[in-house]
């Protein structure tokens, strides 16, 4: 038999991070599937409903959707049926819930607008050498920003209290 170090054997009795659980996330966004459906059943809302698991998140989907009466001017909306969604399968599951809504494929446009904001500050901050301080954003957003900066080599960190917290982008 091999020898085993101290740190294999306890390696070996310790459970590591393992992959996401499939069957709970999938469960979320079952529950979370049903709950957006009653929804847009009370307000008579015509839509699809698209479930996914994408890393460590249940992502469900609105789609077929017309106007942007559930996602509001600036995605408020969307925020506020995210945070009861996320709920509602708090409730039946006894879990927090790091579920992501979308709707009409507004969280996608958004994502690639703020890719492209986020490389385009950092470009900025590399030519001028200072700090440019951003709008505040939702911690999805910021995320998304914060992601395209460290790819373009620069750091960013996020100041203020919610719900005015906002990404400075550093010089190198």
């Amino acid at each position: 038999m091999p020898d085993v170090t101290e740190a294999e054997q306890e390696t070996a009795r310790t459970p590591t991070a393992t992959a996401p659980d499939l069957v709970a996330l999938e469960q979320e966004g079952e529950i979370a599937a049903d709950y957006i459906e009653g929804l847009l059943d009370i307000a008579d809302i015509d839509g699809d409903i698209d479930m996914d698991v994408e890393g460590d998140r249940a992502i469900v989907s609105v789609v077929g959707v017309k106007g942007g009466d559930l996602t509001g001017k600036h995605g408020e909306v969307l925020e506020a049926l995210q945070e009861l969604t996320r709920l509602a399968v708090h409730r039946q599951t006894g879990e927090r819930s790091r579920l992501m809504l979308d709707v009409g494929g507004f969280r996608e446009r958004r994502r690639a607008e703020l890719t492209k904001l986020g490389v385009k500050i950092a470009d900025d901050v590399k030519r001028s050498g200072e700090p440019k301080p951003l709008q505040p954003m939702t911690p999805f957003e910021r995320k998304i920003v914060h992601d395209a900066v460290a790819a373009a080599g620069l750091r960013s960190e996020s100041e203020g209290e919610e719900p005015n917290r906002f990404v400075v982008v550093m010089p190198a």
